[in-house]
């Protein structure tokens, strides 16, 4: 869990290993980006490497018994709050959103109180470092009590607010932190990752990485459910949609949103749409490469190279770059709550036009 095994991130990390290295460390920081990219595991490395005992240049040496309680979970000084859900704790791979939905409690004054109590004994080390994920949950009490705590906070405290978009948080909040912005990182990176340490054969992880949107975590999410017989499903239903007729293709469409799916599968989550629109959207930049004539080894679909290489051949490269379009805006609206089955009909229906 030190710096040197973060995969990527390079900025990110450069920017905390100079705050050590000039000994000005701000006490409050907001990491940015999409989850499973590495922002709670560095944010354990940021404290490793702040009550190091001996340390390597700006980095943590990883076993001394700081560095062993910090990565082993049990450390005071390095604390994880976040909301809860119906089945337990938000994980990495979860979703929030300014509105938490239905299952996803906020986090309470009383978690803020409670961590208030912590901050006021001094740290076990150097510096007592305290992350809060998904910070966009904060109910509004919680965050006016916990920008009182950022106004004066105790001395030997690091506060590091986690979040998708600074946006979703409290103007008065965002003005009061450092803020380090991760980046989703290069799909080739992923891919090896997931070639090294799940072990993976080249075809699956190429597929897998192409999905996960540069997300470890949520390839290693995808690699654990039944993705690959889904990703399946969906790209045949994008192959069979031009002979479809308009009212097939929009039941099929409804079925895309989840309308006709058991609610306990993937299928049936926005998680499933956007997983969809993931998939359909790869299909596409297959066809722009093979339309192209640009080499096998860039395809992420390659397990359906001859079903790609017979399509591309009926299709106008403009309709092409006009579907991509399509599911972009699919994506976008999505994003911002609009009505899935909606959006996915007229999407559909699009890209069943477009498919000439």
């Amino acid at each position: 869990m030190s710096f040197s095994k973060i995969v990527g991130q390079d900025r990110a990390k450069r920017f905390l290993r100079q705050m050590i290295a000039k000994k000005r460390i701000p006490h409050a920081y907001i990491f940015t980006g999409i989850p499973g990219i590495g922002k709670t595991m560095t944010a354990a490395a940021f404290a490793m490497a702040l009550n190091c005992r001996e340390h390597v240049g700006e980095d943590s040496c990883g076993r001394c018994p700081s560095c062993r309680r910090i990565r082993g979970g049990n450390s005071p000084d390095f604390e994880i709050i976040e909301p809860e859900t119906k089945q337990g704790v938000l994980g990495e791979g979860g979703h929030a959103s300014l509105k938490p939905k239905r299952g996803l409690a906020n986090i309470k004054i009383d978690q803020i109180r409670e961590l208030n109590k912590k901050l006021g004994f001094p740290p076990f080390g150097r510096f007592r470092v305290s992350v809060i994920r998904h910070a966009e949950t904060m109910a509004e009490a919680a965050a006016n009590s916990f920008l009182k705590t950022l106004e004066e906070p105790p001395p030997g405290n690091i506060l590091i607010l986690q979040v998708t978009e600074p946006r979703d948080l409290l103007p008065t909040l965002v003005s009061r932190c450092q803020r380090v912005p991760f980046q989703p990182l290069p799909i080739e990176l992923v891919k090896e990752w997931l070639i090294r340490e799940i072990g993976l054969d080249e075809e699956d992880a190429t597929t897998l990485s192409s999905a996960s949107g540069g997300s470890i975590g949520r390839a290693v999410q995808i690699t654990e459910s039944n993705f690959m017989d889904k990703r399946r499903e969906w790209l045949l239903r994008l192959i069979n949609l031009p002979g479809l007729s308009r009212e097939e293709a929009c039941e099929m469409a409804v079925e895309c949103a989840g309308g006709n799916t058991d609610p306990t599968t993937s299928a049936g989550t926005d998680a499933g749409v956007v997983d969809l629109l993931t998939i359909w959207e790869s299909w596409y930049r297959d066809l722009i490469v093979v339309k192209s004539g640009g080499a096998s080894h860039l395809l992420m679909n390659s397990d359906f190279s001859l079903e790609l290489d017979k399509i591309a051949k009926s299709f106008k490269m403009e309709n092409l770059g006009d579907s991509l379009l399509a599911i972009d805006r699919a994506q976008f609206e999505l994003a911002r709550m609009r009505n899935k089955k909606l959006v996915m009909e007229h999407t559909v229906l699009n890209l069943k036009r477009l498919a000439v």
